[in-house]
């Protein structure tokens, strides 16, 4: 129904409405300084200089539990702290207030009059007079209630991640060390070192290795560096090295078990992301007459192999052309043979030793610093030449990023009658 007086009653009841809403809004904000001092959303005290309270709001009396007339006068502001709180004030916050005139968001405990526990920031500050003498301290008091069930459930978040994390690491550790042997049979007539350098306790590494004898005397080994870490690194690491020993017993020749081992990836992951690796495998064949061993070897994408003679004398023995383990279905591998004659040194590792970092060059380590370095070793044992490396890896420090795996095979010298 239409308002009387068409459209200037309209207007009028319109303004009126907004004269209305302003007084009611105007209402709201007329509140009394005492009224905002006493009912305020935190706690209010104010001291003298010997700690007396002098004055207290609403919101902490309530807070409490206690009437005003129990504090007032009669209390000190550190009766009304736990025995800890007190401990704190008159050691610290007072000492430290009387020296700045000022402390802020320091956390203390209340005890109510139940003897419940308020957790609070407190903040004070001492007034002056015009001379500058302090008159008394005003303090401001926050609940800190939610705050410290924040702080307490953080902190359990946070001590169950590193409980998480330590159940992890332990996992990756043991699953780590299952993939590797824990140690080489001896081979007759060869000395046999080798060493793992775990980058992370996290995450499990994809290198590996083995030494393992095969039928009529001869022996087979290897070394290989899955792509990736963990869990994923893990699976293909394990793969490879049942596959490669099996492999071996089927056929021992070098190109053909890292052809097997090619055929097993490509069939197992021909429908996930590929998984690849990079390995060496050969075939250790003893001589008679303790003239040493006889070595094939099969590359497929993996470092060579550095051969240190007995007469001083270090390189690299390639097998070049040999390509990724697990990437193609027809991969080609190639073949290198050498004799390891007595004083004669082999030494295998991973890609990680050369991609080692020099902090103080900022550059990688790099093939031919390698070079140099075992050359200067030449002629070593098997023992001597890991030892060696593992005090190379020391010396990289935080330059050293990812996992290495050094395997070595050497042929003792002769002992020479007295």
């Amino acid at each position: 129904m239409a308002r009387p007086g068409g459209e200037e009653a309209d207007g009028s009841w319109a303004a009126g409405d907004r004269d209305q809403e302003q007084l009611s809004f105007s209402a709201l904000l007329d509140d009394s300084a005492e009224d905002l001092y006493e009912n305020a959303p935190c706690g209010y005290l104010s001291t003298l200089m010997d700690g007396r309270i002098a004055k207290v709001n609403g919101t902490l009396l309530r807070w409490l539990g206690r009437d005003r007339e129990e504090l007032v006068g009669r209390r000190q502001f550190s009766d009304l702290l736990t025995v800890g709180g007190r401990l704190y004030h008159e050691t610290h916050f007072s000492p430290l207030l009387r020296m700045q005139g000022e402390v802020n968001g320091v956390a203390l405990e209340l005890r109510a009059a139940d003897g419940s526990r308020l957790p609070v920031l407190v903040t004070s500050v001492v007034k002056r007079d015009s001379s500058g003498e302090p008159l008394l301290i005003r303090t401001t008091l926050l609940d800190a209630r939610d705050r410290r069930a924040y702080e307490q459930e953080l902190l359990r978040a946070r001590q169950e991640a590193e409980r998480e994390r330590e159940r992890l690491r332990r996992l990756a550790t043991t699953l780590q060390r299952t993939l590797i042997p824990p140690a080489l049979e001896p081979v007759p007539g060869l000395d046999v070192t080798a060493h793992y350098h775990f980058a992370s306790s996290d995450e499990v590494g994809g290198d590996f290795y083995d030494l393992f004898p095969l039928a009529a005397g001869r022996w087979g080994f290897f070394m290989g560096d899955v792509r990736g870490k963990g869990a994923d690194a893990a699976v293909v690491t394990s793969l490879a090295r049942y596959t490669l020993r099996a492999a071996a017993v089927s056929d021992p020749v070098p190109a053909t078990v890292l052809a097997n081992l090619n055929t097993a990836l490509n069939q197992q992951f021909q429908d996930d992301e590929p998984r690849f690796c990079t390995v060496i495998f050969g075939l250790l064949e003893p001589e008679g007459g303790d003239r040493g061993f006889h070595v094939v070897l099969a590359g497929g994408g993996h470092p060579p192999a550095v051969l240190l003679r007995a007469d001083g004398t270090a390189d690299y023995l390639p097998t070049p052309g040999g390509q990724l383990v697990g990437v193609v279905q027809d991969a080609q591998f190639t073949t290198a043979v050498v004799e390891l004659r007595p004083g004669d040194t082999m030494l295998l590792y991973t890609d990680g030793l050369t991609e080692a970092r020099d902090l103080a060059t900022g550059e990688r380590y790099g093939d031919e610093a390698l070079l140099d370095f075992v050359r200067a070793l030449a002629p070593v044992s098997a023992p001597r030449a890991v030892q060696a490396v593992t005090g190379l890896l020391d010396s990289f420090g935080e330059g050293l990023d990812d996992d290495i795996a050094l395997l070595a095979v050497g042929v003792p010298r002769r002992e020479t009658p007295a």
